[in-house]
């Protein structure tokens, strides 16, 4: 580390910097020693000059040195611009980002260091150049280091991803969770409402309620014996059909065979059942016939 606090390789480009900056003061301080010089040489001809002359020469020159101090100036920031941008530039070729306090600028110690840098760097009889200093730009290294860090920048770009994706979740849920939050306050409002116009008429309200209350068991009550004594009515009644039913069915078979026993009895059956017996005593002797007839196997 050096008198800036700063490593050699910036160090000595800072240097470079100052060198410039002090070939352009050198040109502006003898740019106004100019002005000055052709101000007595084109005007100081006269051994004796009146108020109204001396007025308008130092009016030229105060117009001819304010110009060429004003566009030095303007020029110097223009420069210190362009010195910011090749800076930030190079910073963000690796994805840095770099800050600056103006309030720095007017720092009287650092300014008074500075001073005393140039001074040791830019009066010392015996220093050497440093051929660093002629280096035209700022170029970025090239090594395996830097791949290391656009492997190490990659990889900050793909979390960063997952963590404002995260975020959109989170400000999701929370946009939910307000949203749920409003509307039980919501509710707990109306709530706290109608609590407070019940405290109003407390006695009303409980008398009211003691009404409903027997109102709702007396209807209970009735219902549950109206259910009850009509189940025990259908139950009466259906053992009555089923018994009604066993009756009918008894009655059925005995007319069935009542109705039978009747038939049997009557000529027509009489008749039909001796005709039937004849007809099966003549099948009978036509098969003995016909197994006459028949070949043997």
């Amino acid at each position: 580390m050096a008198e800036l606090g700063l490593n050699e390789h910036h160090q000595n480009e800072i240097i470079s910097y100052m060198r410039f900056a002090r070939s352009k003061r050198g040109l502006c301080l003898k740019t106004v020693d100019s002005c000055f010089q052709d101000l007595k040489e084109s005007r100081l001809v006269e051994d004796t000059f009146t108020i109204d002359e001396v007025t308008d020469i130092l009016d030229g020159l105060q117009t001819v040195v304010h110009s060429e101090v004003e566009s030095e100036l303007i020029n110097t920031a223009y420069t210190n611009v362009l010195l910011l941008r090749q800076i930030f530039f190079q910073a963000e070729k690796w994805y840095l980002k770099l800050q600056t306090d103006i309030s720095e600028l007017e720092n009287r110690n650092l300014l008074e260091q500075v001073a005393e840098f140039e001074k040791s760097e830019f009066t010392s009889s015996n220093k050497k150049p440093n051929p660093e200093l002629v280096k035209p730009k700022l170029t970025p290294l090239h090594d395996g280091a830097s791949e290391l860090l656009q492997k190490e920048i990659a990889r900050l770009q793909e979390e960063n991803e997952k963590l404002r994706s995260r975020l959109k979740t989170i400000e999701v849920q929370a946009t939910s969770a307000l949203d749920e939050k409003s509307k039980l306050e919501k509710a707990l409002r109306e709530l706290e409402i109608i609590q407070g116009d019940q405290k109003l008429n407390p006695t009303q309200d409980l008398c009211e309620l003691e009404s409903n209350m027997a109102d709702l068991k007396y209807k209970l009550e009735k219902t549950l014996h109206d259910s009850t004594a009509s189940q025990k009515t259908l139950e009466e009644n259906l053992i009555s059909t089923k018994h009604d039913l066993l009756k009918v069915q008894d009655q059925l078979a005995m007319a069935e065979k009542e109705l039978e026993k009747k038939f049997q009895q009557t000529a027509a059956y009489r008749n039909m059942k001796e005709i039937l017996s004849k007809k099966n005593d003549q099948i009978k002797e036509l098969r003995k016939k016909l197994s006459k007839y028949e070949p043997d196997d």
